[in-house]
């Protein structure tokens, strides 16, 4: 009885894949080897940011098909393909009315002025700019453009920086809930708003130093790209808000127009029969090959918080927001493994995680510079407290000059709310062998006297490892570190005087970076290694079969005479004939 429940439960799902996952797959993948569609022989691409941008593109191979949005990564790879193809003519950029996160604002811009060297002509257009996030940052994307356009009438409210914080201590003293956590040292303000009701003095301190910095890199960007003083661009930004029209007067925008205008001009440019492509369409269509032959550098990416283990699946069909250890760490042996691959360019964007997860990574890095092969590190907006543990002791670290980093701290605790809930009238009550630290995170009471003596200690020690990892991979004395470190967050330009990075720079300049210290000349392949299954894989993390079984029944719609699925594997092993040999570049917690 048994073993025919476990087949009729197999049949089951395999029916479920076949009559739903295959069909949704295939089609998918049949669509994504068709691509858009030809790029005409005179094309503008339309790049808009107002739609959701990461670091880079999600990993799982489904998520891409329901996806809307943009990458950093695949924007500039997209750039620097669209700056040889005599195809594209010209970039139009589409600005977010709010802000951009400082560090991919950063790397974004490279890529613009990389493609504006080319002579092809870039043009950005903003349908207003307000105070929310960053706001600055959009105004240093639009400044490194050719020219940029504003909407009439449309809204210029660029006028500096601010960030606001939750403070729920009141809140939690008047329903009896205690946030019993432990914090090295007094930087490290990740759980500030549990813990008190405004800003103490070295979060207050910490908080503006990194806004100054941003604000600060982000006017002398938008003043060199436009030919201003900085002090007289900073002035002129503080004087507003503004229209459309006063902005352009005080020469902070290059021209007033709707976007049908931009394009106009543009397209124009570009000459007769030239055609509007969407930037989306182009960067994820078929890139011309590198290749198989030469040296090789590596590209490994991650993003989002560092957690232990294996990515185990979930939903497919949306990007992962977490560094998985074990997928990364395997991605460095593989690179190690790789005889054609001479160097590794690490790219990261990680406010934190695991002390025990970062460890496992940094393990990984260590191995392959053992192996003689350099691994140079790429900081998107954040390589901070985790995302710095795992870096500290690569060949050399790149960020990018508003890239958050260092946090070198650690925090751990609790929520202590058994007296909170004994007012609903739930009582909380423990029992325990062994010793009186077993039952330490239980959420009926705060630590005893002997278990905070306990985990202080521990946290101590985590602490000091941190301090070790920097000390040594920064070659700095671990005195120096401990003066700089605290928790405290740096940008990439106070981290490189400070020496937790080596250089400011983006990911092409990382590239370089690699390059050279593996002593590799002239051209060199990209190969992306990171973490990244089949679809089929991904199907079978969702439906808990497996992979060869997914593929069966793949076959079998065939082999049983479904036109659609004959029709649909066919056109995929034509694809794959036609583009052979094409490259992909193309508790406690150190957050």
């Amino acid at each position: 009885m048994k073993q025919f429940l476990i087949t009729a439960a197999g049949v089951f799902a395999g029916l479920l894949i076949f009559m739903i996952g295959v069909p949704f797959v295939l089609i998918s993948m049949a669509a994504a080897a068709a691509g858009p569609g030809p790029i005409p022989s005179k094309a503008v691409l339309e790049l808009d940011l107002r739609d959701s941008l990461t670091d880079q593109s999600p990993q799982s191979p489904l998520a891409g098909f329901t996806r809307r949005g943009h990458s950093a990564m695949s924007i500039i790879e997209g750039l620097r393909r669209a700056e040889k193809d005599d195809r594209v003519k010209g970039v139009l950029v589409r600005l977010p009315e709010g802000g951009i996160e400082p560090g991919l604002a950063d790397e974004l811009r490279l890529g613009i002025k990389h493609f504006s060297a080319s002579g092809k002509p870039i043009i950005a257009h903003s349908q207003g700019l307000y105070p929310s996030g960053v706001v600055t940052a959009s105004y240093m994307l639009g400044a490194a453009a050719d020219e940029l356009w504003m909407q009439p009438g449309a809204s210029f409210q660029v006028t500096g920086i601010a960030n606001e914080d939750l403070f729920f201590k009141r809140l939690f003293d008047r329903f009896g809930v205690k946030a019993d956590y432990e914090q090295r040292y007094q930087y490290k303000n990740a759980v500030n708003g549990f813990l008190y009701d405004d800003y103490t003095p070295a979060h207050r301190e910490a908080e503006l130093s990194w806004l100054g910095s941003v604000y600060a890199t982000d006017i002398a960007a938008a003043a060199a790209d436009r030919k201003l003083d900085p002090a007289a661009l900073k002035t002129a930004l503080e004087a507003g808000p503004y229209l459309a029209d006063e902005a352009l007067s005080r020469r902070l925008i290059d021209h007033v127009g709707q976007v049908r205008e931009a394009q106009d001009v543009l397209l124009k440019r570009a000459g007769t029969d030239s055609q509007m492509i969407d930037f989306e369409d182009y960067a994820h269509g078929r890139a011309p090959r590198q290749r198989g032959l030469g040296p090789a550098i590596a590209i490994i990416e991650g993003e989002g918080a560092i957690v232990d283990g294996k990515d185990q699946g979930g939903n497919p069909f949306r990007g992962g927001s977490s560094i998985y250890a074990d997928d990364i760490s395997d991605a460095f042996y593989q690179a190690i493994k790789a005889k054609d691959v001479k160097a590794i360019v690490f790219r990261i964007n990680s406010p934190g995680g695991s002390d025990t997860a970062s460890e496992e990574i940094l393990a990984a890095i260590r191995a392959a510079k053992a192996a003689g092969k350099p691994v140079v590190v790429s900081m998107g907006t954040y390589g901070a407290s985790g995302g710095y543990w795992v870096s500290s002791e690569a060949s050399a670290i790149l960020s990018e000059p508003s890239t958050l980093t260092g946090s070198i701290g650690v925090f751990g605790g609790k929520f202590a709310v058994g007296p909170a809930l004994a007012k609903y009238g739930v009582d909380v009550r423990q029992l325990g062998v062994g010793s009186d630290y077993a039952g330490a995170f239980g959420m009926g009471q705060e630590f005893t006297p002997q278990q905070r003596a306990v985990f202080s200690h521990w946290m101590d020690r985590i602490y000091d490892n941190f301090v070790q990892r920097v000390a040594a991979g920064r070659k700095l004395s671990p005195d120096r570190v401990r003066e700089i470190a605290k928790g405290h967050v740096w940008t990439g330009v106070q981290a490189k005087e400070l020496g937790l990075v080596d250089e400011i720079g983006g990911f092409y300049q990382a590239v370089d970076k690699a390059k050279a210290l593996a002593h590799v000349s002239g051209e060199a392949r990209l190969k992306r290694m990171s973490p990244n299954g089949s679809p089929f894989e991904a199907l079978q993390k969702m439906l808990g079969v497996s992979a060869s079984s997914a593929r069966t029944l793949a076959a079998a719609a065939w082999v049983f005479g479904d036109p659609r699925a004959q029709g649909i594997l066919d056109e995929l092993a034509q694809a794959r004939l036609r583009s052979q040999g094409a490259m992909v570049l193309a508790p406690t917690r150190v957050h």
